[in-house]
């Protein structure tokens, strides 16, 4: 296993939604000359899609080496045309968890590759929330998604490609699992860093990282002093985190909440509102963001400390997917970062009320306490189910006589 550390001296850029990052990326891709390693949980065959994949084909046809991971349930409805132009290009695709879907339906929904990283000649790193479709534009509609990712050139770029390259050797394991990884829950050296310190990229797996995104977190709401602001679209985390923002609160810590007012699935507002009472009672601001869904996972603390990634607060990401964030210290980018979630809030922010949430009915405050509870023990009931070892597959070529209505689940479940 590849130990990360925090480096010092890197350049940072702060991208908002898919009309900063993609260009970005793709820029990237057509002016890489030695690899292209990217991880993702969605793919889709739409108008990004396809950019990604022409510019990964002629990353291959110039001799780049091209390595892509995605998700066999996140991108599932790939087809073996899709793929086929890749491969036979020379693009090395890689399935993390790929099953057939059984009557129509993909049944691999835990324990998914959730992370979103793309790393370009050893030399620059993008790591956020952002996956490669339509869903990140404007143009989407309604429905499109506000998200971040951040750019990283410097020291911190070696680190993030070499544990890309050993995800790809062997995705399930970060080295054999000890005691020592499974108890403590930062590693050495994470938790008091250097003054210097800038940035550090945290992985959480299944092994000896299940906590490190989580702890990082708390650590920064434990030593928060002035304000620390969340944005997260999917928010249920578990009473230990519930805990450290009461704990701050009552330090006289600002701490505002900013969750998804119009949200991409019903449930998820249903499932953070559940919290509305408890957050509100122990001195929690909370707010929505009317506008679009958001699919941010960000959050600021004080003056200078950020952190961008995959990583949700619910019991998904916490407790069962593979997920990635980098945290910074960092003034300038965290002032940029707050900057551009006030300016949202001021335009399309609704602060939560203890009025409106008082108003609910006893049965709706039975159901919240009972949601709450069964969602939050549902990751130790799915750590029941076995989950292989042999989880990445690498495909090949998958002509279909039949024409192309199979998909990635399709070509990938029988290896």
């Amino acid at each position: 296993m590849t130990e990360r550390h925090w480096t010092r001296g890197n350049q940072l850029t702060l991208l908002e939604n898919g009309e900063g990052f993609f260009p970005d990326v793709f820029e990237a891709i057509g002016q890489a000359r030695e690899s292209v390693i990217i991880e993702t949980f969605i793919w889709f065959d739409d108008d990004i899609g396809q950019q990604l994949q022409r510019h990964l084909i002629d990353a291959a046809q110039r001799g780049v080496e091209v390595d892509i991971t995605v998700d066999g349930y996140g991108s599932a409805s790939l087809t073996p045309d899709f793929i086929d132009a890749l491969t036979q290009a020379g693009v090395r695709l890689h399935v993390y968890g790929p099953m057939p879907p059984i009557l129509g339906v993909q049944p691999n929904m835990l324990h998914r590759l959730h992370r979103k990283l793309t790393v370009v000649d050893d030399r620059l790193a993008w790591v956020g929330g952002i996956n490669y479709s339509d869903e990140h534009m404007r143009y989407y509609g309604p429905k499109s998604k506000h998200d971040y990712a951040v750019r990283i050139e410097g020291p911190a770029v070696d680190g993030i490609a070499a544990f890309c390259r050993e995800s790809i050797g062997d995705p399930t394991s970060s080295g054999p699992r000890t005691l020592r990884g499974f108890f403590r829950r930062l590693p050495r050296g994470w938790k008091a860093p250097s003054k210097d310190a800038q940035l550090l990229f945290v992985a959480r797996d299944n092994h000896n990282r299940r906590t490190a995104i989580e702890a990082m977190y708390r650590l920064g709401l434990k030593n928060a002093t002035e304000e620390v602001t969340l944005m997260n679209a999917y928010f249920f985390p578990g009473y230990r985190f519930l805990r450290a923002m009461k704990r701050a609160v009552k330090r006289g810590v600002r701490v505002r909440l900013i969750l998804q007012g119009e949200p991409d699935k019903d449930y998820v507002k249903f499932a953070g509102s559940t919290l509305y009472d408890h957050l509100l009672r122990i001195g929690v601001e909370v707010w929505e963001y009317m506008e679009r869904p958001t699919h941010a996972k960000v959050a600021v603390m004080d003056d200078d400390w950020a952190t961008v990634g995959s990583s949700n607060l619910d019991p998904f990401s916490l407790s069962l997917n593979l997920e990635a964030n980098v945290f910074v210290r960092d003034a300038d980018f965290t002032a940029e970062l707050r900057d551009s979630i006030n300016t949202l809030m001021d335009e399309h922010g609704r602060r939560v009320t203890r009025d409106e949430v008082k108003r609910r009915s006893p049965i709706w405050h039975l159901w919240r306490w009972l949601g709450y509870h069964l969602l939050r023990h549902f990751p130790k009931m799915a750590r029941i189910i076995p989950v292989r070892r042999d989880r990445l597959t690498t495909v090949e070529s998958t002509p279909d006589e039949a024409g192309t209505d199979k998909q990635l689940g399709d070509v990938t479940g029988h290896q």
